[in-house]
């Protein structure tokens, strides 16, 4: 994964090349379409694949939200080469970036860089300085340098849009069913297991504490898997500030059902399956074993319905 500070960086194509261009956070449903279009194109064209995408995202540079990012920037590459796109280019978004003229980024990236046959954008893409850029003006230059624009029609799931913010939405109110069925995949945060108080060992629930660079975390209890290297670990997931215990700072903290071994210093990956509850205050601390007890016996009545 590399990130691209300024378009003279972008490494020129030995051939041509079908483009899909976009923000692309989550790799949610309707980006899926957009890169199945892309992949279709390109093997009916002969042409190699290649995602143009951004980092960081735009709004965060124009400061129009304090917008926070479903994926990590790695996860984003790994999950589109998934898809079957084996180059994928990181644009850094500045200012610069942000003014450049929307004929410039046509015939300067699409052009000449990248020798685009195909661009592959959703409906509603616009690009340039001040978004002067639109899907029309794309076409009309499509016709002047002699690529071929398709536009995909935004994706509707309960007579709503399928969008990242959306998403977002849902995944800060907690409601990770819904985002999962918009994503088409459980949500996942990534990250490092990191000492911690051991204080779950003690309670005959030990339990791992990651280290995420997510930018959202869901709170509440979660039935989960824990991915480690090619192991998918039945899991229960806990985001929150420990309140039964007066502690400070938010908490991730993994107990894989049934497991003995150590995972401290280990990649993970947590996909979160569904929510069981909020996180609440406990009298004591055996009102939380209990209730963990709960939790374990639901989350494993789960496993074995989907085994």
């Amino acid at each position: 994964m590399v990130l691209i500070t300024r378009p003279s960086q972008l490494t020129r194509s030995r051939r041509p090349t079908a483009v899909a261009i976009g923000n692309f956070d989550g790799l949610h449903l309707g980006h899926r379409r957009i890169l199945k279009m892309l992949v279709e194109s390109a093997r009916r064209g002969r042409l190699r694949p290649v995602v143009l995408t951004f980092s960081p995202h735009p709004e965060k540079v124009l400061g129009r939200s304090a917008l926070r990012m479903i994926q990590t920037l790695p996860s984003r590459d790994r999950e589109i080469r998934r898809i079957g796109v084996p180059d994928v280019r990181i644009m850094a978004f500045n200012r610069s970036f942000a003014h450049l003229p929307a004929a410039r980024f046509v015939e300067d990236i699409l052009v000449r860089r990248l020798k685009a046959r195909v661009v592959v954008v959703g409906a509603g893409f616009r690009f340039g300085d001040k978004r002067e850029g639109s899907v029309a003006s794309l076409k009309a230059e499509g016709a002047r340098f002699g690529f071929l624009v398709k536009a995909v029609p935004p994706l509707r799931r309960g007579g709503a849009l399928v969008s990242s913010s959306r998403i977002r939405s849902l995944l800060e109110a907690g409601r990770i069913g819904e985002a999962n069925r918009l994503l088409g995949r459980p949500y996942e945060i990534e990250g490092r297991v990191v000492r911690g108080r051991a204080r779950g060992r003690t309670l005959g629930f030990p339990t791992a504490n990651i280290r995420t660079p997510n930018e959202i975390l869901p709170g509440g209890i979660f039935i989960a898997r824990v991915v480690v290297g090619v192991r998918a670990l039945p899991a229960l997931a806990y985001i929150g500030s420990r309140p039964t215990f007066l502690e400070k700072g938010i908490s991730i903290e993994v107990h894989c059902l049934d497991f003995r071994g150590s995972l401290y210093g280990r990649p993970v990956r947590v996909q979160f399956l569904k929510k069981l509850r909020n996180d609440r205050t406990f009298p004591d601390a055996g009102a939380l074993v209990r209730q963990m007890e709960k939790d374990a016996a639901t989350a494993r009545a789960r496993f074995r319905r989907s085994a």
